[in-house]
């Protein structure tokens, strides 16, 4: 079976003024999950097509970041997040902007 073609390629966005949009996070920073995170359907290794793929609150570290090849002005960060079990880092998951924070968050 083929692969899908990916909506998103990783290109370093270029810096200077004629950058309008600057990123928000680099690589190596460290990030939570603003709100949990549920499979696409595109995350290999998930055995639910709409399973739990990272809790809220989870920490995890930007390894990459690039912009929609659909939306161009649209970033995409590549987050490693800890295991809760074992604090190993899990497989790189795409996100976008606002499903990341530098905020802590705290269940209710």
């Amino acid at each position: 079976m083929p692969k899908p073609k990916s909506s998103a390629y990783w290109q370093r966005p270029m810096s200077g003024p004629e950058n309008m949009n600057p990123i928000q996070y680099e690589i190596g920073d460290m990030v939570f999950a603003a709100e949990d995170i549920f499979n696409d359907g595109g995350m290999p290794g998930v055995v639910d097509e709409e399973g739990l793929i990272v809790p809220a609150g989870a920490r995890g570290v930007v390894v990459h970041f690039g912009h929609s090849e659909i939306n161009p002005e649209q970033e995409i960060y590549l987050v490693r997040f800890e295991s809760a079990l074992d604090g190993l880092l899990g497989d790189p998951v795409g996100l976008l902007p606002d499903e990341l924070t530098q905020e802590l968050v705290v269940n209710a």
